[in-house]
């Protein structure tokens, strides 16, 4: 990120403000990306903080500084990633500490996008995600995470498939 020199009073703007502002101008889609994989507000704040500060460190590595949204958004998700990986072994932890085997039971009536969505492959739902809670493109979605899009068109149609299988699944048992 470069200095820059505005109007003739030669006012100077340093790294932190430019990266606040490149940052603040993302903030709300950071916020909406990280929730859509941690579905916790709290979990969400803290997950948006940490790619900023790996954003802050790793700030030199950007080459092109066009590609801000698209490097910061994968940072993002990789601490949204690290955080599910987290929460894993912590329930994988607390459920070997207990011998109670008390299996949380779902609704069979109501089948939310969400419970859907939690059986897809997680590589898949991350696409899935981006393309339909995000609004983005095949192209950006590629380029946030950092994959060909040829690839990110498989994974969406592979995503969408084991969708559809397991609402259909859940509607066979309910419906019978």
């Amino acid at each position: 990120m470069e200095h820059i020199i505005k109007d003739e009073m030669e006012i100077v703007a340093t790294d932190e403000d430019i990266f606040y502002e490149l940052v603040s101008g993302q903030k709300r889609k950071l916020y909406s990306i990280a929730y859509s994989y941690l579905r916790n507000e709290a979990d969400s704040l803290e997950v948006l903080q940490e790619a900023t500060c790996r954003a802050w460190i790793k700030r030199k590595s950007l080459k092109d500084s066009e590609r801000f949204a698209p490097w910061l958004t994968r940072i993002l998700i990789n601490c949204c990633n690290d955080e599910l990986k987290r929460r894993k072994r912590n329930t994988v932890t607390e459920a070997e500490r207990s011998d109670v085997g008390i299996m949380e039971m779902k609704s069979d009536r109501r089948l939310d996008m969400e419970q859907a969505l939690d059986g897809v492959k997680p590589k898949y739902r991350q696409v899935l995600v981006l393309k339909y809670y995000k609004d983005m493109t095949l192209a950006e979605i590629a380029e946030v995470l950092d994959k060909p899009e040829g690839t990110v068109k498989t994974w969406l149609n592979k995503g969408l498939k084991q969708l559809r299988d397991r609402m259909k699944r859940k509607g066979d048992l309910f419906y019978g």
